[in-house]
């Protein structure tokens, strides 16, 4: 059985090496992405603040590096090959040590489709680990939107699929600078990973936190909640969203988000107590709150619609 793993991970890792190789030779005229020093050795390229969409090149989800005196960790890849290739290039530049991790936050397009750009043997992938069931679930319409939007052919054997999987928390040591990687009860979704740095304070907490760009509930709004209230309690200097600006660290940066969402489920459950259908709900509730983040209009009636389904059955 090991030696069938083994043999199917080298298999993929082929793959995912030939991927990039040809999808380097495609994009080897773009520039690097630009990125900003926000703490001594740590390093954040701010993806625009929109949708998915060709028109901005999967360029919107926040990506990090931390450097340490052995080698490099990588806090996601972004949202095409490319820019995967355009993030690395950004790395190269900076520094000339290694690669040694990729930490993959939670299995959305715009996080990790430049994996294989990263899928080297000195590189190891770090996920939660529900990100692979996860990741295998959605790959196929990942690739999909890949060709039929941005008009980038991948197969699925182009996937890169982490190898280390972190149930709960785990350090990962980069040479006198230690990451501690921990998982979450569903929230965003149900395989977050979030990635904080001890020497500099400063949380990696990808799409737990959004700012500006409107929350995505693709996970449980209550789990979520009840997250954030942890979230905020960590020791954090500098707190790095998934979207938006980077914010210094404690209950302050979480406040607008924890009051959207806590709108979201009083007046769903409201909704739901005096009988309301979804269609009504989703006419209705917190329009004034979602009013206030950008992209309401394309993903606020969607978190509507998954607040209710959660909702309806509770005790």
């Amino acid at each position: 059985m090991l030696t069938t793993l083994h043999r199917r991970a080298g298999a993929l890792l082929l793959a995912a090496l030939l991927h990039a190789a040809a999808a380097a030779q495609a994009g080897a005229d773009l520039p690097p992405l630009a990125v900003t020093e926000v703490a001594p050795g740590v390093y954040v390229h701010a993806g625009v603040v929109e949708d998915w969409l060709p028109g901005n090149g999967g360029d919107i989800a926040n990506l990090g590096f931390v450097v340490g005196s052995r080698c490099v960790a990588v806090i996601d890849t972004g949202g095409t090959p490319q820019l995967g290739l355009r993030w690395r290039a950004a790395i190269e530049r900076t520094t000339r040590l290694p690669i040694c991790f990729v930490f993959d936050t939670h299995a959305h397009p715009d996080h990790v489709l430049g994996n294989a750009a990263f899928a080297t043997a000195q590189t190891r992938f770090v996920a939660s680990a529900k990100f692979n069931a996860a990741m295998a679930a959605r790959a196929p319409y990942f690739l999909r939107a890949l060709e039929r939007d941005f008009g980038v052919s991948a197969t699925r054997d182009s996937v890169v699929y982490p190898t280390i999987a972190v149930d709960g928390t785990q350090e990962f040591d980069l040479g006198d600078r230690v990451l501690v990687a921990q998982t979450w009860p569903t929230a965003h979704t149900d395989n977050d990973l979030t990635v904080y740095d001890r020497q500099t304070r400063t949380l990696f907490a990808s799409d737990l936190l959004f700012v500006q760009h409107i929350p995505v509930v693709d996970g449980s709004l209550r789990g979520w909640l009840n997250t954030m209230r942890q979230l905020a309690r960590i020791d954090a200097a500098l707190v790095v969203p998934g979207h938006g600006p980077t914010s210094r660290g404690g209950p302050d940066a979480w406040k607008p988000q924890q009051e959207y969402l806590e709108v979201l489920l009083r007046e769903t459950r409201a909704a739901l107590k005096s009988h309301k259908t979804l269609s009504q709900a989703v006419d209705s509730v917190g329009a004034t709150a979602a009013s206030r983040w950008q992209l309401a209009e394309r993903f606020h009636r969607r978190n509507v619609t998954a607040a209710f389904a959660e909702l309806e059955w509770e005790d």
